[in-house]
This record gives structure tokens, C-alpha cells and sequence, in this order.
């Protein structure tokens, strides 16, 4: 995928997309959230989100145009302030009435179909490029088929359909997505989501199974020479264990979620001509997430915006797309008919759930 202008005649280039921002910029917004989110008791963190979203938007650049994030801090608290105080009256009939505790779970998974959708719609329709908002047209049936069901299907087959379960979900969120009034189309092959998904599922049982002996070893150690094992040697073993599988599960799904990304998004076409491209190095992104997170803890936290703004630059500058035209003539017609459409999602979301 080249940047560069392609000759008359020859298929027109990947256009790059880059990110502007800086961890000393980031730095700034990110510890004054932090400062009023505890002053405030969480309160202000959705105000925190807001101004997060805004600032990595904002340097989002494609063609020499920012995105752009639209919600407002009282959307997003009153989201949460409806989930919380659903909380806290089945907590109170639970206590007060114990068989009530059953309605709760059933409540949930009635609705979550419908919070999905709704979220995604949300979050759609308060992002925008060149002035023209995104939008999300799927239904909340389609959420629980392809969300739910599917990743009932990827858990009881113990991930060996997982590539499927991928399929449904990102047909279903990016097939339903929209630029203005033009259509986004989504048709990543099962072919190769398995071939994304043959080393995450490789390290997971090569791994486990290394990981296995280990743990036995270890429980064997503590049991070997004694009728009464310490507690504190079953316990270590046991935290090995839990810790161990994270690691794994965690880098196996790392690998899997990047191989997923670039499957997707290189099938997507906007306005069925428009193609986007990611191309995201799997053991590189492994490698900014693990440094990331060592150096995060070895500072305290202190280097999350470094760290933040690192892996959003690789993100952006690994995703294009290719368009059909004179991009400046696409993107003029597209803004022309879009933002009258946009217009019309200025009031029509009042709040975000958060899912």
C-alpha cells in the first residue's frame, strides 16, 4: 500500500491514514481527567471520556482532515447514571425480596440485544469526517443472532468457531455502517479468518500444554515429602496457574484480534467502490502491547499516555483506503449529500450506555 499518486491507467494507491497527536500533548488532558475523575468520585469520567475521544479524533487525519467526536459529557453520564440506578434497585429487591436476584440476569440479556445497537448507533452517529456524522442501521435482533449467539457458538465449540463467530459480528457492525448516506459493505472470507486464527489457536494449546506440565510439576513439588502441604505453596501454585493461562489466553488473543482487523477492515468498501485496507504487523502490535503495559507499570501509570498515543499512531498509519476517483471530487460529493443527512443526528441520540 503506497501513498503515492498512481499513473493514468494503473489502479489507484492506498491513501495512509496518520496520527498528529503526542504524548506531551496527551499528557496534559489525560492527568487532569484522572485528577477530576478521583475528585469527583467517578462523576467527572464521563466528561474524561469525552475530551479522550475528542483529542484522539481530532488527530486522527485522513486526506488532510480530522475526524471528528461530537457527544457531550451529560449524554454519556446520563447512560450511566441509568445503568447504575438499575444496579442498585435490583440489588435492593434482591436483598429484600432473595428470589428477586433471578430477574436481574434475565433483564440483562432481554435488553443487552438492544444496548448493543443502540451503542454502536451512538457512537456512530457522534463521530464525523469533513462534516458528514456516520450512522448505524442494524437491529437489535441482529445484535443478539450475530453478537450473542455467536459468541455462545465460539465458547461451546471452545473457540474452534471462532472464525465464524468473527464473520457474523463484524457483518453485522460493519455491514450496517454508513458514511452520510453512502453504505459500508463487509465480506470477510472464512478462509482467511481461520488462517488469522491457526496461531493464536496453535499457542493456545502449545502453550497450555507446556504451561500444564509446569503446573503439575510445581503442585507435584509442593505435595512431594509431606502428608500436610503448606497452604501457601497450593495457593502459589494456584495463582501460577491463573496467571499463566491469562498470559496465554491474553497473547493468543492479541494475535487473533489483529489478524481479524486486517481480514475485516480489507474487505470493507465504502459505496461499493471505495476499498479500505489494514495491514498491521501481528508481532509487532504484540510488542507495542507488551512494552506498553511493562512500561505503564514500571512508571506507575505515569507512561499510559505515551503508551496510548503509541499504539493509536500504529493503529491509524496501518489503516487506508483506495479510492475509485479523484479523491477530492469523491469526498465533495460525498460531504454534499451527506451532511443533510448528518443534520438530522445532531438531537436524535440523548445518551450512551457504555457497551
Amino acid at each position: 500500500m503506497d501513498q503515492a499518486v498512481a499513473p493514468v491507467g494503473r489502479q489507484a494507491a492506498f491513501e495512509r491514514g496518520s496520527f498528529t497527536g503526542s504524548a506531551k500533548e496527551y499528557f496534559g488532558i489525560w492527568i487532569v481527567n484522572i485528577l477530576l475523575t478521583i475528585v469527583t468520585i467517578g462523576i467527572y469520567s464521563a466528561w474524561a471520556k469525552v475530551r479522550r475521544k475528542r483529542y484522539f479524533n481530532g488527530n486522527t487525519v485522513l486526506h488532510g482532515r480530522a475526524f471528528g467526536y461530537h457527544a457531550t459529557g451529560g449524554q454519556i453520564f446520563k447512560g450511566r447514571l441509568i445503568a447504575f440506578g438499575f444496579i442498585v434497585v435490583m440489588n435492593v429487591l434482591a436483598y429484600l425480596i432473595p428470589p428477586a436476584a433471578l430477574i436481574s440476569p434475565i433483564v440483562i440479556f432481554i435488553f443487552l440485544p438492544w444496548l448493543i445497537m443502540r451503542s454502536i448507533r451512538f457512537n456512530a452517529r457522534v463521530t464525523s469526517y469533513r462534516n458528514v456524522r456516520f450512522d448505524f442501521v442494524g437491529t437489535a435482533g441482529g445484535a443478539f443472532v450475530s453478537i450473542l449467539l455467536g459468541s455462545l457458538v465460539a465458547f461451546i465449540s471452545f473457540g474452534i468457531l471462532a472464525p465464524f463467530s468473527s464473520r457474523w459480528a463484524t457483518n453485522y457492525v460493519f455491514g450496517n455502517l454508513r458514511y452520510g448516506d453512502r453504505p459500508f459493505t463487509a465480506d470477510p472470507k472464512i478462509g482467511k479468518l481461520y488462517k488469522a486464527w491457526i496461531i493464536p489457536a496453535l499457542m493456545v494449546v502449545v502453550g497450555g500444554s507446556v504451561f500444564g506440565v509446569l503446573v503439575t510439576m510445581l503442585f507435584m513439588a509442593v505435595y512431594s515429602g509431606t502428608d500436610a502441604p503448606p497452604a501457601a505453596g497450593i495457593l502459589g501454585a494456584i495463582y501460577f496457574a491463573i496467571f499463566g493461562a491469562f498470559i496465554i489466553y491474553g497473547f493468543a488473543g492479541i494475535i487473533y484480534r489483529v489478524g481479524v482487523r486486517n481480514v475485516v477492515v480489507s474487505s470493507m468498501v465504502l459505496d461499493e467502490k471505495h476499498q479500505l485496507g489494514s495491514d498491521l504487523g501481528r508481532g509487532r502490535y504484540l510488542w507495542i502491547v507488551i512494552s506498553n503495559l511493562v512500561v505503564s507499570v514500571l512508571t506507575l501509570g505515569l507512561m499510559r499516555p505515551w503508551a496510548a498515543v503509541r499504539e493509536a499512531r500504529y493503529s491509524v498509519e496501518h489503516t487506508s483506503i483506495r479510492f475509485d476517483g479523484d479523491v477530492g471530487e469523491v469526498l465533495s460529493s460525498i460531504e454534499a449529500t451527506g451532511a443533510a443527512v448528518s443534520a438530522e443526528y445532531m438531537d436524535m441520540e440523548g445518551f450512551e450506555f457504555g457497551f
